[in-house]
C-alpha cells in the first residue's frame, strides 16, 4: 500500500478549538495509528474515508487521489474504496448477518430476498465461520461474532484498504487477545491493506508494521517501524 497524508482540519465547539494537522508517508500494508483518546485518531481515520472534509491538504491512496484541496478533488465515501470498520460494529439489528454483509455491496444489493445466495455473501461469510449464522440476527450473536460480520460487510467490496477505529474496545478482555491474534491471521491471509487505531499497546506488537504516534492532532517525527 501506498498512502500519502497532509491534511489540515481546525474543528471549533463553543469555547474550545482542535487543530488536526497530520503528515504521514507509507508503503506498509500494516499501519498503525497509536496515542490517547482526544489525539485526532479518528479524525484522520474519517478524513481518509471522506466522512471528514479538511480545510486542506492532500490524500491519495495507491496513485489515486482522494482529496487535493488546491486542484478541487474530494471524492465522495462510496467512491474511495475505503472499508471502514466502526467502533460499535454499526449493525443494522432489524438485518440478519446475511442482510448486513450484502447491504455492503452495490446499490439494490441488499435488497435480495435471499442475500445468502449471493456468490460474494458466501464468500466472506465462509470465510469469517459465519456460513451457519447467516439468518441470525446481530442481538443472538457473541461480541466476537458481530465484529466478524462487521468485518465481512467492510470487505465484501474488496476495498483498497481497511481502517479501523479501536476495533477490540467493545468486547471484553478474554475475547481481545483472540481477536488481536485473529485479525492478524485475516490479514496475513487476505492481503488487504490495514489502517489501525488504538490506545492500547497491547494491539501494536501484532498489528503494526509501521507505527505513527499521534498527539494533540499531530504526528510525532519518527514512525516505528517493525522488522
Amino acid at each position: 500500500m501506498n498512502i500519502e497524508i497532509r491534511i489540515s482540519k481546525h474543528l471549533q465547539a463553543d469555547d474550545r478549538g482542535f487543530n488536526l494537522d497530520i503528515a504521514l508517508h507509507t508503503e506498509s500494508n500494516r499501519v498503525v495509528l497509536y496515542g490517547p483518546s482526544g489525539a485526532g485518531k479518528s479524525l484522520t481515520l474519517q478524513a481518509i474515508a471522506g466522512l471528514l472534509t479538511p480545510d486542506k491538504g492532500l490524500i491519495r491512496l495507491k496513485q489515486n487521489t482522494l482529496f487535493d484541496s488546491a486542484a478541487g478533488i474530494c471524492l465522495p465515501p462510496q467512491q474511495r474504496k475505503v472499508a471502514y470498520l466502526f467502533q460499535d460494529y454499526a449493525l443494522f439489528p432489524h438485518l440478519t448477518v446475511a442482510q448486513n454483509v450484502a447491504f455492503g455491496l452495490r446499490s439494490g444489493s441488499f435488497n435480495l430476498r435471499h442475500p445468502l445466495d449471493h456468490p460474494a455473501v458466501k464468500k466472506w461469510l465462509a470465510s469469517f465461520e459465519l456460513s451457519t449464522a447467516g439468518n441470525s440476527y446481530p442481538h443472538q450473536l457473541s461480541g466476537g461474532q458481530r465484529q466478524r460480520v462487521a468485518l465481512a460487510r467492510a470487505l465484501v467490496l474488496e476495498p483498497d484498504i481497511l481502517l479501523l477505529d479501536e476495533p477490540f474496545s467493545a468486547l471484553d478482555l478474554s475475547l481481545r487477545d483472540r481477536m488481536r491474534r485473529e485479525l492478524s491471521e485475516l490479514q496475513k491471509q487476505l492481503n488487504v491493506p490495514m489502517m489501525v487505531i488504538t490506545h492500547d499497546p497491547a494491539d501494536l506488537a501484532l498489528l503494526g508494521d509501521e507505527i505513527f504516534e499521534i498527539r494533540d492532532g499531530m504526528i510525532t517525527p519518527t514512525p516505528s517501524v517493525r522488522t
